[in-house]
């Protein structure tokens, strides 16, 4: 343990004047940073550099023959697909664009024979209608389609737009632009509007034989399901009424449609929980005549209310035996079940108390493959289960974290994992490995070291593997979180402290990196903080997910009060009373949600933290709640209004004193730039010593790397100043 800065300081006896002032002058130095042993500065050559090194995987996508599997790999900002291709399944990458230059890319849609598949670069645009430009390149940017084979030709672009389906015959794609709906050729050629729709028309999809799509229009206060009859020209209704009716999906004959009517409520979540209200349910239409039947209800109470929380292609998977599967808060946790569509009592495939994350249908649609925190809280793994019912089969094991499990038409599963020391990366189950326990088997679909793969010299067996705590609000509710200690630290030795808050705030750490970029990234800095010599704990704060509906919809929440705080002074408290944590050097951060914790921390209780960094926070719920609905009005109710405020950061900034760094894009789409110039001004006219980094052009998750980087380096460093003895 490095012994009291005081005891390093020269004394006028003790040395020679010259000797004094180097002493003096390496003292000074040495109190700038926290205690830093033998083995913290072996700990210092891992850079953040390193550890933001690897190739984050996301967007992966089965092709529907041919067993083909193909995702995005982000490789310090450069944006390529990538594809695995039975039966050997080595992935090779299928595009070759080079730089970080912020542009976005996503996967469309696969043609049918699974050779091709259609693909969207660039971002969309903001309300101005501007494409992101994070470079501030002068020729601007664009989001556009493209297609490409998968044997080796240059992608060819069809047109600017930002999504599309492609149609069974695999020769014509769907998309939609502004209030119309569009048709192209995939060989090429201007596409055809074939449709002007009021409303904001999407989810599309396209019928088994390709003469309709199906749609959806929002109307502001409700929705309809549409099905196009593309030779006549002619639009059908799907038994419209004043809900919000959505997720049309097809049944494989086609001749009947499948869709959530989700019901009308004025009831504003942003301004109180919404755990029930009047429930919602599945219908079964007759695309040729609109006409439609009731098949399930939810029941009133614990879960009446829609949650889309799961990621599957469709809210509704039209499986084997004609049963329609959906993720229900029935049981308060968002679990899978089934009914058939000739309507009936819903059987429950996946239940329990824990929360599942993905789900897909395999390709003969007889089992459902979903990822979930089943017996394992704060991590995911993958299971199946048939759609008929049954005991669900656990397929991955261990201590890694599975994410966007895709079944490949030969029978293996492709799917995203990482782990506590291992960044995400795609892998696979092959065919043969498909059964209960099989996950250590599964192997990368890019060996470890070749390009595109976890780098060889990635420093994992330096990181450090989290711990689950349960952490004491000041209200006496109890929330997760992730600790991450020094491997360094001595027994009785007293450290710098940090409390993490992630975004959302519908959102969860997890055990080991994220299956998000933005928050593998925020698991990177931890681990980082912590190699640095700082005690991190991660908070996972009420009104997150994966912990069940009650947890989530936690009561008086954000705008309607900022219960949070409670958990952020609590984290607080905590960690000043650990044995091994400086109590007057404890600092906070985060990101969006995060951002506005880390602010309400600093404001309300600088007596406990002694610094923060703020990431594109909300600062004032008026102004963040109308950059999500425009129409939002602060003077129709002035006593929400009132509690939204107080619930805000720039309500309490008399008492805020500990210093700030903040950091921002002046194109952030999520958060308003101005959320940051007017706390600024704020803090300065109060003297608080504020630091700012901006990024011009830059959206909310940042598009270049070089921002990341630069981003959490700055918080590295406002940290080593700030915390220092």
């Amino acid at each position: 343990m490095r012994p009291p800065c005081r005891s390093l300081l020269p004394t006028a006896s003790g040395h020679p004047r010259v000797l004094g002032v180097i002493l003096l002058t390496l003292a000074a130095v040495s109190c700038l940073l926290p205690a830093q042993p033998a083995e913290a500065r072996q700990s210092q050559e891992v850079t953040l550099e390193a550890l933001l090194a690897p190739p984050f995987p996301y967007g992966i996508r089965a092709a529907p023959a041919g067993g083909a599997v193909a995702w995005i790999q982000n490789d310090r900002g450069e944006r390529n697909i990538w594809v695995a291709e039975a039966p050997a399944y080595t992935g090779r990458p299928l595009t070759r664009y080079r730089g970080d230059d912020g542009q976005e890319l996503s996967i469309a849609d696969w043609t049918p024979d699974g050779r091709s598949l259609l693909f969207v670069r660039g971002g969309g645009p903001n309300r101005q209608g501007e494409i992101p430009n994070p470079t501030s390149d002068p020729a601007g940017a664009e989001q556009a389609l493209w297609f490409i084979s998968l044997d080796g030709d240059e992608p060819r672009r069809l047109t600017n737009v930002g999504n599309a389906v492609v149609a069974p015959d695999g020769e014509r794609y769907a998309f939609t632009r502004g209030g119309d709906i569009w048709v192209g050729a995939v060989e090429g050629g201007d596409p055809e509007r074939v449709a002007t729709v009021r409303g904001g028309p999407g989810q599309l999809a396209w019928s088994p034989d390709g003469s309709r799509l199906a749609f959806t229009s929002s109307r502001g206060t409700h929705a309809f399901v549409g099905v196009l009859e593309l030779e006549e020209g002619v639009i059908r209704w799907m038994d419209p009424g004043v809900d919000g009716d959505r997720h049309p999906v097809w049944s494989p004959d086609g001749d009947r449609l499948a869709f959530a009517r989700i019901a009308a409520s004025s009831a504003s979540t942003s301004f109180r929980p919404l755990r029930e209200t009047h429930p919602w349910s599945i219908r079964v239409a007759d695309p040729a005549t609109g006409e439609s039947r009731e098949v399930w209800r939810a029941r009133a109470g614990v879960g009446s209310r829609f949650w889309g929380g799961v990621n599957m292609p469709n809210q509704l998977l039209w499986g084997d035996g004609d049963r329609l599967v959906f993720a229900w808060e029935g049981s308060g946790w968002l679990n899978l079940y089934a009914v058939s569509v000739a309507g009936g009592e819903a059987v429950a495939l996946a239940t329990g108390p824990f929360e599942v994350a993905d789900a897909i249908l395999s390709p003969d649609g007889r089992y459902v493959v979903y990822s979930s925190n089943q017996d394992d809280i704060d991590r995911r793994h993958l299971w199946r289960v048939p759609v008929a019912g049954g005991t669900p089969e656990f397929l991955t094991a261990g201590e890694g974290i599975e994410w966007e499990p895709v079944p490949l038409s030969e029978g293996g599963i492709a799917f995203l994992r990482s782990g506590a020391r291992t960044p995400g990366h795609a892998a696979i189950l092959d065919a043969s490995d498909v059964g209960a326990g099989s996950g250590d088997r599964a192997r990368p679909l890019i060996p470890r070291g070749a390009p595109g793969g976890v780098p060889d010299d990635f420093p994992d067996h330096r990181l450090v593997v989290p711990e689950p705590v349960m952490i004491p609000a000041q209200d006496g509710m109890v929330v997760p979180g992730q600790l991450f200690l020094p491997p360094d630290l001595a027994p009785g030795e007293r450290r710098p402290a940090i409390a993490y808050f992630h975004g959302g705030s519908r959102r969860q750490m997890l055990l080991g990196f994220h299956d998000r970029i933005y928050y593998h990234h925020a698991y990177a800095l931890n681990q980082y903080l912590a190699l640095q010599g700082y005690v991190v704990l991660s908070v996972n704060f009420r009104s997150g997910t994966g912990y069940g509906m009650e947890f989530r919809e936690a009561l008086n929440y954000g705008a309607a009060g900022g219960s949070e705080f409670q958990d952020v002074t609590g984290a607080g408290l905590w960690l000043r009373a650990r044995p091994d944590v400086d109590p007057d050097r404890i600092g906070l951060w985060g990101g969006s949600y995060g951002g506005y914790l880390t602010a309400l921390g600093l404001a309300r209780a600088s007596e406990l933290f002694a610094a923060g960094v703020d990431v594109h926070g909300v600062h004032d719920w008026n102004v963040g709640i109308a950059t999500f609905r425009p129409d939002y009005n602060p003077l129709a109710d002035p006593e929400k209004t009132r509690i939204a405020f107080e619930a805000s950061p720039m309500a309490h900034l008399d008492s805020w004193r500990s210093p700030v760094l903040l950091i921002h894009g002046d194109d952030d789409r999520n958060v308003r730039f101005v959320e940051t110039v007017d706390l600024v001004e704020a803090l300065r006219e109060r003297e608080v010593e504020t630091e700012v980094l901006v990024f011009p052009d830059e959206v909310h998750s940042f598009l270049l790397h070089t921002n990341w980087l630069r981003a959490y380096e700055a918080t590295a460093d406002f940290f080593g100043r700030r915390l220092s003895p």
